[in-house]
């Protein structure tokens, strides 16, 4: 076949290809673009005026909002940066959670919460203590949060402590504060050890109730609160499997 003949069918297929690769990497380089964009954005910081519109039901509902993201994948892209600088001078989150020492149940990720968002006391099965108590204090009474959570989990090492008795130095008074919740759980629930889970759950969620009506009863400051409506006081459990969070209704 004549090369000279066919030169031309080459030359324009050369360019057919040349332009469609430029028209790819235009699109490509459009979709990238907004792909920068979407992982920098980040919901506007929590402002002192937001904080105070806020209603204790719409921070209960805010943070169900939330896990329902993360437990379908949908979190929101965040610039962490961007909040640190944001909430350097002040911070006003809209709850505070008292939740387990466990790491596999971070309050911020599971609610897809920011810098600045809630309050985050953690010990070891979420129970009471004064220095606690002071906290949420401080969190509602001087900082403006409008909830309190009290989140246990499945599967809970320190409940698992506390019915089989572990004893370990300073461990074993704070096991010792689970133990009330334990025997709440009627005695028909056998075997009382960690090797039955549905004991385990039981306790978990009694130690919830527990904390819950230690923090009405011990505390003036929340209770005044509480039942004026300024605050809410909710409980609930995280499964770890699921990364679900199920807040008790009412």
């Amino acid at each position: 076949m004549n090369n000279t003949l066919n030169r031309p069918l080459l030359i324009g297929c050369s360019l057919i290809t040349a332009f469609f690769l430029a028209s790819v990497g235009r699109s490509s380089g459009k979709a990238d673009t907004k792909i920068a964009q979407a992982s920098t954005t980040t919901p506007p910081p929590r402002t002192q005026e937001s904080q105070a519109k806020m209603s204790p039901q719409e921070a209960i509902d805010k943070l169900r909002a939330g896990n329902a993201r993360f437990v379908s994948g949908q979190t929101r892209p965040r610039n962490f940066q961007a909040e640190v600088r944001a909430t350097a001078g002040a911070q006003y989150p809209f709850a505070v959670i008292l939740s387990c020492l466990d790491s596999r149940q971070p309050v911020e990720l599971l609610f897809d919460q920011g810098i600045g968002d809630v309050f985050n006391a953690r010990v070891a099965g979420n129970v009471l203590n004064d220095d606690i108590l002071g906290s949420l204090e401080f969190a509602c009474k001087v900082s403006g949060s409008k909830l309190i959570l009290v989140l246990g989990h499945s599967n809970c090492g320190a409940i698992k402590g506390a019915v089989d008795n572990v004893e370990l130095g300073k461990l074993t008074e704070l096991l010792d504060k689970i133990k009330p919740a334990a025997a709440q759980v009627p005695n028909d629930v056998q075997p009382r050890t960690s090797k039955n889970e549905y004991f385990v759950q039981r306790t978990a969620e009694a130690n919830v109730r527990l904390v819950m009506q230690q923090i009405r009863d011990r505390s003036a400051i929340l209770r005044e609160m509480l039942d004026a409506g300024t605050i809410a006081l909710e409980g609930g459990m995280y499964n770890l499997a699921t990364g679900e969070v199920h807040l008790w209704p009412k």
